[in-house]
């Protein structure tokens, strides 16, 4: 080491900071023990001439440790779990008189007590949770070894090198990039932390590269497929470079608590030039709009070869790539999709909406918002550092919404300790507890400075919370995993059990809500197609044997899917007369016209309707949202679907719109068909139809999907999507 580093870091640590898997010292081939006598040539004793690693896809090593899918020509072991490798020496090895061992290293400053240095010893039986390596074969001049290491290893990219020992010191292999060997995370293995008992479930959560995402909203629930591609060549060594650019500590690699919370940060931009830049503002200028990307592999791989950020992720985004680095590492993962999150901006578990006297909601005050959905991530592990009883699935985010311990993270909060209210435990647990179980306050703000609680909504907060179903594309609810049931005692409790661990409550509501009104308000949206009018009805139940006169107000806006309202297209007010024990409905038509110029990513309309009884003063309120229904995307497929084999991928798009689409780029993605790729069209006239047409030659067998998007100028969120079954190469 140089002088000038000892003298930085002299008086502190002994040694710089080892935070770099791609940063390397070359170990010395030659390790003298004093002065070697003259004559003696240290090439004479045992000398190493090749080693072997077993590294093809179809050999034992990548077939039995799950591995045998990267597009990668490196070994890929999952750790705990033994692998084999071969070792060519220059004479017959005689274990009498010959001594040598196995190490792997990993970063510049490598340290046998930091685990970053490993010199594995030759060993009689492996033993269960240690570093081993065994001879399971002698062969003329070859050795081969079963070599297993400890299910608490660092992950990442080790070098491998040999050393043998002479009586006058070490003679070690030089350093060859062949054999560097990665090490993952081993959910098929009971001491690793990461540990998942169910075949079907390790097949779904790190195997699968392909998953669904779940959007749009509670009463019409949209999906669209994402490749995650954390196969795909290039996406491990990016996401060890993720971790380099956090510069991460190698020590803590080995931890999947501190790797999720590392990846949740780095996913997005905020504060630590991260993989992806957020933008909810609809105005994507030098870069792709959030709606356009198909998967996670073009991001990844934008970001390591520009070292930049790349533009632009909205949640699904983060959660899709996060999903990506999770799976690659061997970290069992999977995307939910939260309807009706509430963004709680001071984590006081309600929602403030806040009303004019007249009924009209108070922008000004209201600062919390309802997320339509909301999609975050949930990483499989045990919580050493929790109570037991708190491992299992946690929640983890990389959308970034709140600072957490300085920076844009969240996460791994244990699902289990959500549910039953313990958000003591870290990390970030009162956040997540606030996200689905947040309360729904209306307040009216007087003209005088008091605020009146006219009505609290305990049930719509967290409505429901699904994940993509094991084996299948369909719907998994999970709502039950993070809360009990509206109204059950053990719900309550829950509700308590945080309050009493600091998440904060001001205005208590207990009894705050005046006596249930007699007159009752409900609305209804019609399924909406883009470009075409619809109607909202309102529904005026009078319970009572009194006569009312109700003045209403409706409020209708275009809104990001975060709940935050770009423009107010469309208001109203009306009175309506109710006679004893009768209903009314009043029916509203909405016009394409009037929220077709201001539409935005995804094309949501939210509905707020306010009504107060003249005779009772009592304030009527209940919003809706709802997502138009777009225009799909229409793929085909002619030829052989066979690995090797061309095949030619048409995809088809009809603009229904009454107006030219500009500026159209088309994505096409596939894993094991295609790599992901774009084309452009400058515009795309009223009812016309343009067709692309790509050739695709397929290599990976099996059922896979192909998907597409397309986004324009004033039109996004197209979707379209295809299932293939693609044949195994007949044997010739």
């Amino acid at each position: 080491m140089s002088e000038t580093s000892r003298v930085a870091f002299g008086g502190r640590r002994a040694v710089p900071p080892n935070n770099s898997n791609a940063a390397e010292d070359d170990l010395p081939t030659l390790e003298p023990q004093g002065v070697v006598p003259r004559g003696v040539n240290l090439q004479e004793f045992l000398n190493v001439t090749s080693i072997h690693l077993f590294k093809e896809r179809w050999d034992t090593n990548k077939v039995d440790h799950h591995t045998d899918k990267y597009e990668n020509n490196k070994l890929i072991v999952r750790r705990g779990q033994p692998f084999y490798i071969q070792i060519d020496f220059n004479r017959p090895y005689d274990p009498r008189r010959d001594l040598f061992r196995v190490e792997y290293v990993i970063g510049r400053y490598p340290q046998e007590n930091k685990g970053t240095y490993i010199p594995v010893p030759i060993v009689s039986e492996l033993q269960s949770g240690k570093w081993g390596a065994k001879i399971v074969m002698r062969e003329d001049r070859s050795v081969r070894l079963s070599v297993q290491s400890s299910p608490e290893c660092i992950v990442g990219k080790f070098r491998m090198y040999v050393a043998v020992w002479t009586p006058y010191g070490i003679i070690r292999t030089s350093r060859n990039p062949e054999t560097d060997t990665y090490i993952l995370f081993n959910p098929w293995c009971e001491d690793d932390a990461v540990y998942l008992d169910n075949e079907k479930e390790r097949e779904e959560y790190v195997l699968n590269d392909i998953g669904v995402i779940f959007y749009g909203e509670v009463n019409d629930i949209k999906t669209r497929s994402w490749s995650y591609g954390q196969f795909e060549d290039g996406i491990l060594d990016t996401c060890l470079y993720v971790m380099d650019r956090a510069q991460m500590d190698l020590s803590g690699r080995g931890n999947p608590i501190k790797v999720s919370r590392v990846g949740s940060a780095m996913v997005n931009a905020k504060d630590d030039e991260g993989v992806l830049v957020g933008s909810w503002d609809n105005i994507y200028a030098y870069g792709v709009p959030p709606s356009a990307w198909t998967g996670s592999v073009d991001i990844l791989l934008e970001y390591q070869s520009s070292e930049n950020p790349v533009r632009y992720g909205q949640c699904w985004v983060f959660a899709g790539v996060f999903n990506t680095f999770l799976r690659c590492l061997g970290i069992p993962a999977r995307i939910v999709t939260n309807y009706f999150s509430a963004h709680d901006n001071d984590a006081n578990l309600q929602m403030d909406i806040f009303l004019e006297e007249d009924g009209n909601v108070n922008s000004k005050l209201t600062k919390d918002s309802v997320w339509n959905y909301h999609c975050w991530n949930e990483a499989w592990m045990t919580r050493p550092d929790l109570p037991v009883g708190f491992g299992g699935w946690q929640a983890v985010d990389s959308t970034p919404q709140e600072n957490s311990d300085g920076m844009y993270r969240c996460g791994p909060a244990s699902v289990q300790a959500i549910k039953h209210g313990h958000v003591c435990f870290q990390f970030d647990a009162p956040f997540v507890f606030a996200e689905v179980n947040s309360d729904l306050i209306y307040i009216t703000a007087k003209k005088d400075g008091t605020h009146v609680v006219e009505n609290v909504d305990a049930t719509h907060i967290g409505k429901l919370i699904v994940t993509k179903q094991i084996g299948g594309d369909g719907m998994m609810d999970i709502t039950d995993t993070y809360k009990f049931q509206e109204g059950q005692e053990e719900e309550r409790l829950a509700l308590e059990t945080a309050l009493m661990y600091g998440a904060k409550k001001p205005l208590s509501t207990e009894g705050v809500v005046k006596s249930r009104s007699k007159v009752d308000m409900d609305f209804e949206v019609e399924n909406a197609v883009l470009g075409k009018d619809l109607k909202l009805t309102i529904t005026f139940r009078n319970n009572s044997h009194n006569h009312y006169t109700i003045t209403a107000y409706l409020s209708a806006n275009i809104t990001f899917y975060t709940g935050v309202s770009k423009a107010e297209f469309k208001k109203e007010t009306f009175d309506v007369t109710l006679e004893p024990l009768s209903f009314k409905k009043e029916a509203v038509l909405i016009q394409a016209g009037e929220y077709m110029g201001q539409l935005l990513e995804q094309a949501s309309l939210h509905f707020f309707v306010t009504a107060r009884v003249n005779e009772t003063r009592d304030v009527l309120a209940k919003q809706k949202s709802t997502v138009l229904t777009i225009p799909e995307l229409i793929i085909k497929v002619r030829g052989a679907q066979v690995v090797g084999s061309d095949m030619i991928v048409t995809v088809e798009f009809t603009n229904p719109l009454k107006e030219t689409l500009r500026n159209v780029w088309i994505h096409l993605d596939g894993p094991g068909i295609t790599r992901p790729m774009r084309k452009m069209f400058r515009e795309i006239r009223p009812n016309s139809t343009v067709q692309w047409e790509e050739v695709c030659r397929p290599w990976v067998s099996g059922p896979r999907k192909l998907i597409a998007s397309m986004s324009s100028d004033s039109l996004r969120h197209v979707y379209g999507e295809l299932d293939v079954q693609i044949q195994r190469r007949p044997a010739m």
